[in-house]
C-alpha cells in the first residue's frame, strides 16, 4: 500500500484470517441498483463507560499462539500485548520493549530490554515469559498454524529457539539472517506472551493446547480481560488495571455481539444497541456511501479462490493436466464483473497474489504497476475458447448447447465451498455462472465460519473461497504460508508427495529457505518474485481482487484505529454522551 492504497471497498464480516491475520471472513457487497443517497445519523448509546460492538460470530481461538483469523487477532491485540505494537499512525512501536533493542553489527543478535509490567492477576511479567511462550508456539504439540513465522529465529539442536532471558528484564534473540520485518513480528499476536500456569493447568495431558483460553477468567496482559462469554451470543471484556498503559484506557468495558447475521447486526447498530459494526448488509452499501459513520480503510490483502491440489477432482490426471484444468477455470472467472456488480465500489481485479502496494523489504514496492500474470480485466466470457482448449487437453470434449455455451463430456460437477455471508455467496454465484458457460455443474456449499476454517485447513474440500490479509507489510508473509508444513497452506501444496496429479513442492520449500537465509536484501526481492512465480504457475491460488476494509462507527465514538492487517485497536477509544 506504499505504491498506491487502492480504493477497494469490501463488506467485512471479520473473522478471519490469523492472524491478523491472515484468514479473512470478509465479504464484498452485492449490487443494489440505486444511487447513493446521504444517510441519516443513527441512534447513539450514551453509556460512556462501555463500547458495544460486533466483529464476527463465535471466535475460533482466543489463544494468541493458535489463532489464525482476523477477528481472533483483533481480540488478541485488545487483551494481550507483546514487545511491540502498532500506533494510530500504523507505526510499529515499542510496547513491553523498553525502547529500541541493541542490535549486533551483523544484524543477527537482538538484546531487548523490557519495561516492568504485570499480568492481569498482578504477577510480574518477565523475559522468561517470552522464552516460554515463543518456544511453546513452535513446539510440534502446540500445532500453531503460525509456527513458521518464527523461522527467522535461529534454533538449537532440539528445535527450541535461540532466545534467552539473561535476567528478568532482558531478552536476547539470535537470528539466522538479518530480518527486514523483525519488529513487525514482535507486534504479531503469535509472539505475545501467555501465562504458563493457566496454559499448563488446562492441558495436563498435552492434547488441548488452547483449552486454557476457552472460557472467561484466564490471565492476560492487555488492556482488557475476558469476564463473561455466552458462547455464540456475547462476550464481555473489562478494563485490566494492570495493563502497562492503564491510565490511557478510558473505557471500562467492551461488549461484543457475536453474530454473522449482518441484517441483525445492522438493525442493532441503527437502534443504538452497538456502537461499532464490522459488517454491513449488501443492499445497504449504496445508502451508506455518504454517511460519516461509514468508514473505508486501507489494507493489504487478496480475495481469491483456492483449489485443493489433492482433491479427487484431479484424480486420474497428470500434474500438467490438473494444472491446465485449474488454469481453465481461472480464465473463466469474470473478475471485472464481480467487482462491478458484487463489489460496486471500486475494487481492483487482482492479477497477482501479492497485493498491490506491498513493500519489497528493500525500500521499494514489490509489484510494478504494469506487472501481472494475466489481464484481470479480460478474464471471463472472452476466454471461453482458451479454457475449452485447455480442458480438452484434460480429456474433456465439448459441443454447443445452442445458447452460446457448451455441453461438456464427460459431465463435470464441482463443489465450491464458502462460509456464510451474502457477499461470499454472491461471488460464488458469479463463479457458478462463469463455469456454467462450458457446461460445468457447480454446487455451492455454505458452512459456518469455524467449521469452514477447519475444513479448509484439513483439505476437506475441492474448491473454496479464500482471503488473506497480510500479517505485516512484506511479501514473505504471502509466500511462506505455502510451505509444505505450513498451518495456513489450505491448498495442501506439498502435503501428499505420493499424489502424481499435484505439483512437486520440494523446490518451493527450499526456495523459501533461501529467502530466509539471504543477507542481500536486493537479491531477496528477486527470490521472492521467483517464489510468487512458482506459486502462480500451479494455478491452485486464483486471485480475484485486492482487499480493503469497512466498518460502521457511531459519531460519539473516537479513538478506534486499525492497522494495515485489519487489527482493530479499541483500548484508547472514548465515547461521549451525545
Amino acid at each position: 500500500m506504499k505504491k498506491k492504497l487502492i480504493a477497494v471497498l469490501l463488506v467485512a464480516s471479520m473473522a478471519a484470517s490469523l492472524v491478523a491475520c491472515g484468514n479473512k471472513n470478509a465479504a464484498p457487497s452485492t449490487e443494489s441498483g440505486s444511487e447513493a443517497a446521504p444517510a441519516e445519523a443513527t441512534a447513539v448509546d450514551t453509556d460512556t463507560t462501555t463500547l458495544r460492538l460486533n466483529l464476527a460470530s463465535e471466535p475460533d481461538y482466543l489463544d494468541p499462539a493458535l489463532n489464525s483469523s482476523v477477528d481472533g487477532a483483533c481480540l488478541a491485540v485488545n487483551s494481550f500485548v507483546g514487545l511491540y505494537t502498532y500506533d494510530e499512525n500504523n507505526n510499529c512501536v515499542p510496547a513491553l520493549a523498553d525502547g529500541e533493542p541493541e542490535v549486533s553489527e551483523d544484524g543477527l543478535t537482538y538484546t531487548i530490554k523490557l519495561i516492568e509490567s504485570n499480568w492481569s492477576n498482578g504477577e510480574a511479567l518477565t523475559a522468561n515469559d517470552f522464552v516460554y511462550s515463543w518456544n511453546r508456539a513452535v513446539a510440534e504439540e502446540t500445532a500453531a498454524d503460525y509456527a513458521y513465522m518464527f523461522a527467522p529465529i535461529a534454533t538449537n539442536g532440539d528445535g527450541t529457539l535461540q532466545i534467552e532471558a539473561t535476567d528478568d528484564y532482558t531478552l536476547t534473540v539470535k537470528l539466522n539472517a538479518p530480518c527486514a520485518y523483525f519488529y513487525d513480528l514482535l507486534a504479531f499476536p503469535t509472539f505475545m506472551p501467555v501465562y504458563q500456569p493457566d496454559v499448563e493447568a488446562a492441558n495436563t495431558d498435552g492434547t488441548q493446547p488452547g483449552a486454557w483460553a476457552q472460557e472467561p477468567g484466564f490471565v492476560s496482559n492487555g488492556a482488557f480481560t475476558l469476564k463473561e462469554w455466552k458462547h455464540n451470543e456475547s462476550m464481555v471484556y473489562e478494563k485490566n488495571p494492570n495493563f502497562y498503559r492503564a491510565d490511557d484506557v478510558k473505557l471500562e468495558k467492551l461488549e461484543f455481539m457475536l453474530s454473522a447475521d449482518d441484517t441483525a447486526i445492522y438493525a442493532a447498530y441503527n437502534a443504538g444497541d452497538i456502537d461499532f459494526a464490522d459488517t454491513v448488509p449488501n443492499d445497504e452499501i449504496q445508502s451508506l456511501l455518504n454517511s460519516p459513520e461509514f468508514h473505508v480503510i486501507d489494507t493489504l490483502g487478496t480475495y481469491y479462490v483456492g483449489f485443493n491440489v489433492n482433491s479427487d477432482l484431479f484424480k486420474g490426471l497428470t500434474a500438467d493436466q490438473a494444472n491446465k484444468m485449474r488454469k481453465a477455470l481461472s480464465l473463466l472467472i469474470d473478475r471485472q464483473y464481480i467487482v462491478d456488480t458484487v463489489g460496486q465500489t471500486g475494487q481492483v481485479p487482482a492479477d497477482t497474489f501479492i497485493p498491490d502496494g506491498m513493500a519489497d523489504g528493500n525500500g521499494g514496492v514489490f509489484e510494478a504497476d504494469d506487472f501481472g500474470y494475466y489481464d484481470a480485466k479480460e478474464t471471463g466470457a472472452g476466454k471461453v475458447e482458451e479454457a475449452v482448449s485447455l480442458l480438452e487437453e484434460c480429456g474433456y470434449s465439448f459441443e454447443s448447447d445452442g445458447n452460446g455455451g457448451y455441453k461438456i463430456s464427460p459431465a463435470l460437477e464441482v463443489t465450491y465451498m464458502t462460509n456464510a455471508g451474502t457477499g461470499h455467496e454472491a461471488v460464488a454465484a458469479c463463479i457458478q455462472q462463469d463455469w456454467g458457460l462450458v457446461g460445468i455443474d457447480v454446487k455451492i456449499e455454505t458452512e459456518d465460519w469455524n467449521v469452514f476454517l477447519e475444513d479448509r485447513k484439513a483439505g476437506k474440500f475441492d474448491i473454496a473461497r479464500e482471503g488473506w490479509i497480510a500479517d505485516f507489510n512484506d511479501p514473505i508473509n504471502m509466500l511462506e504460508m505455502w510451505l509444505s508444513n505450513g498451518g495456513n497452506n489450505d491448498m495442501q501444496l506439498g502435503k501428499d508427495s505420493s499424489n502424481s496429479s499435484a505439483p512437486s513442492w520440494k523446490e518451493y520449500d527450499e526456495h523459501i529457505q533461501k529467502i530466509y537465509n539471504t543477507t542481500d536484501f536486493a537479491a531477496r526481492v528477486d527470490l521472492m518474485r521467483e517464489a510468487e512465480d512458482m506459486l502462480m504457475e500451479t494455478n491452485a491460488v486464483v486471485p480475484i481482487y485486492y482487499y480493503n476494509d469497512i466498518y460502521l462507527q457511531k459519531s460519539n465514538v473516537t479513538g478506534i484505529y486499525t492497522s494495515l492487517n485489519q487489527n482493530k485497536y479499541f483500548m484508547y477509544a472514548e465515547k461521549s454522551a451525545n
